[in-house]
C-alpha cells in the first residue's frame, strides 16, 4: 500500500503540479503586491481610491437589505488590474523575449527524404525519361 502511495507521489507529473502550484502561489502575492501598493496608489491619485462596496440593489432607504453588488464591482476591477498587470509586465516582455531568441536561432535542416520518396523520384524521373 506504501509502495503504491509512494509511486503515484514521484511521478512526474505530481512533482510538477505541485511545483507549479507553489510558484504559482509566490507568483500571485508579488502581482498582489504590484496591484495593491504600486497601482492602486497612482489609480488613487489620479481619480480617488475607488471602492464600490456601499452599492446595494433592492436596498431599502436605510441602504438596509438588498443585494450587494459593491463587492463583486471591486473584485471585478481587482481582477481587470491584475490581468493588465500580469499581461503588460510578464506576458509581453517575455514573447518578444522569446521572438528575439528565435530570431537568432539558425533554422534547422530540412529533414532528408525517406527511401520511399527517392524510390517515388527515380521512378518519376526515369518515366520523364522515357516519355520524352
Amino acid at each position: 500500500m506504501l509502495k503504491g502511495f509512494r509511486d503515484f507521489i514521484f511521478r512526474g507529473n505530481v512533482v510538477d503540479l505541485a511545483v507549479a502550484v507553489i510558484i504559482g502561489a509566490a507568483f500571485g502575492t508579488v502581482v498582489d503586491s504590484m496591484v495593491k501598493d504600486i497601482i492602486t496608489p497612482v489609480i488613487g491619485l489620479i481619480g480617488g481610491q475607488p471602492d464600490f462596496s456601499s452599492i446595494r440593489v433592492g436596498a431599502n432607504a436605510q441602504g438596509e437589505g438588498g443585494i450587494a453588488i459593491g463587492n463583486f464591482i471591486n473584485a471585478l476591477i481587482s481582477f481587470t488590474i491584475k490581468a493588465a498587470v500580469i499581461y503588460f509586465v510578464i506576458v509581453v516582455p517575455m514573447k518578444r523575449l522569446t521572438d528575439l531568441l528565435k530570431r537568432n536561432e539558425v533554422p534547422a535542416a530540412p529533414p532528408a527524404p525517406s527511401e520511399d520518396i527517392i524510390l517515388l523520384r527515380e521512378i518519376r524521373d526515369a518515366l520523364k525519361s522515357r516519355n520524352s
